[in-house]
């Protein structure tokens, strides 16, 4: 008869060794290795997914189209980072930090699909069926096909899945679910990556769409193997401040939409309240009579959005300047902050430089880049920008501005909120439609751009 061993697996990419390790020779991570003991495998049990189907190879033009059956949640602003609802069959993780509204949101759509006429199974694994309906109660939810399932075991999951044929179904959390055959703890390696992939192929195979709650790390990242991000079609991330009222909900990876979708919410007491004009709210308390404050149009998938970017220049007491960030990473201030000095003869070797994006944004894109050194300028030299003036583009090394991607909608956002006056690279002025009664003006380097806001000719505001 055959023995179990022991083997040590890594959490954060599923490398095992017999051995312990105190760093990891895949990821390189330090301490992550876990006990595992391993059964040996029975005949029967050797295949644990679906066998393969044994289609045949067909010419790519002899491929039947079919479009993915979707399905509206009743909520806007999750459909929209879906990709334009929910997808029959598909199985979608969603992660975020403990409180930020993920078992919330969850509920709401439950409730809307059971009140519309669906069948949904919310099966936990973390609450009472008590606790659920106390949230259901709270959020409005009296649907007769919400169904509430509190259990661990995937098998049983599976017999009642299959009694009920719920239209959609949530799992609350993928790191509780365990199977009876893997001799690990629910929330290990193995437990984890064999529990999805068994509710995958029930998700496949009755055409029901799933959602996976995901734990998060310290770090910020989904807790348990890699390979469950490469085995769902999308993954969903809640991003914000437990103590804000604002939460941002974004799409990093969907197999039937675009990624970088961005959907923003409002927490209340009665659930999660959808903020579909998303710019005036991020702006609704904008500053308009202090130095520092810039705006530019962000996208975020295929949505504009106007952000505050924010600036505070003062004369530093430390033997070196701090530089702190919130919002952009701290690696681009950095290179920023030098091209200011550099090319727009910025003297900043003695201040501290701190950057905020108001509202809990986070800037990725290159086309920050003119706004943060407008507003690093502006607060440098004490100068208040005009109240309907925005900036955009990216910075290079040797001070030239290059274009920004989606030019025309960024500039149709800013008319829209007021702000008439836009500068933003010269390259991107060509071939483009300008808003009627918008004054765009193209600039080839930063320090055009800095003296067409009026930075360093004007003694009083910039622009007005």
């Amino acid at each position: 008869m055959a023995k179990s061993k022991t083997m040590y697996v890594c959490g954060e990419c599923g490398y095992t060794t017999p051995k312990w390790l105190g760093k990891c020779p895949d990821c390189g991570k330090w301490n992550t290795f876990a006990e595992e003991v391993q059964q040996p495998e029975v005949e029967e049990k050797k295949l644990k997914r679906a066998p393969g189907r044994g289609g045949m190879a067909l010419p790519i033009g002899e491929i039947p189209d079919e479009a993915a059956a979707r399905m509206s949640s009743g909520i806007g602003e999750l459909d929209r980072v879906l990709g334009g609802g929910v997808v029959e069959g598909s199985i979608v993780l969603v992660g975020g930090d403990p409180g930020i509204g993920k078992s919330t949101l969850l509920t709401q759509l439950s409730a809307n699909l059971s009140a519309r006429g669906d069948k949904v199974l919310y099966v936990s694994g973390e609450e009472s069926m008590r606790q659920i309906k106390l949230r259901a109660t709270r959020l409005g939810a009296d649907g007769s096909g919400f169904y509430v399932l509190a259990e661990n075991d995937v098998s049983i999951i599976e017999e009642r899945m299959l009694a009920i044929q719920p239209r959609a179904m949530v799992i609350d959390s993928i790191q509780t679910m365990y199977r009876t055959d893997i001799s690990s703890a629910p929330g290990s390696v193995s437990q984890v990556r064999e529990c999805a992939a068994h509710i995958m192929r029930l998700a496949k195979m009755n055409d029901c769409a799933v959602f996976l709650v995901g734990h998060v790390t310290k770090e910020g990242a989904i807790a348990g193997p890699r390979v469950l991000e490469h085995m769902v079609d999308a993954v969903l991330y809640f991003e914000g401040d437990r103590s804000s009222q604002y939460r941002l909900l974004r799409a990093v990876k969907n197999r039937f939409g675009s990624v970088n979708e961005l959907g923003m919410f409002e927490m209340t007491g009665e659930g999660m309240r959808e903020v579909t004009n998303a710019s005036e709210t991020l702006l609704s308390e904008r500053a308009h009579d202090a130095s520092g404050c810039v705006v530019m149009c962000a996208m975020e998938g295929t949505r504009p959005l106007l952000t505050d970017v924010q600036a505070l220049v003062t004369p530093t007491v430390f033997g070196n300047p701090r530089r702190m960030s919130s919002g952009i990473e701290v690696g681009r201030l950095f290179l920023l902050l030098a091209v200011l000095e550099k090319r727009a003869a910025l003297t900043l070797y003695n201040q501290d430089v701190y950057i905020n994006i108001a509202g809990g944004m986070t800037l990725t894109e290159p086309a920050a880049d003119l706004a943060v050194c407008a507003a690093v300028a502006s607060s440098s030299r004490n100068l208040m920008l005009g109240p309907d003036w925005a900036v955009m583009g990216e910075v290079g090394l040797a001070g030239e501005l290059r274009a920004v991607p989606h030019a025309e909608r960024r500039l149709s956002e800013c008319m829209r909120l007021g702000f008439q006056n836009v500068i933003l690279p010269k390259s991107n002025l060509r071939g483009i439609r300008v808003p009627e009664g918008m004054n765009a003006i193209g600039a080839e380097t930063l320090f055009d751009a800095l003296k067409l806001l009026g930075i360093y000719n004007n003694p009083g505001r910039a622009r007005s």
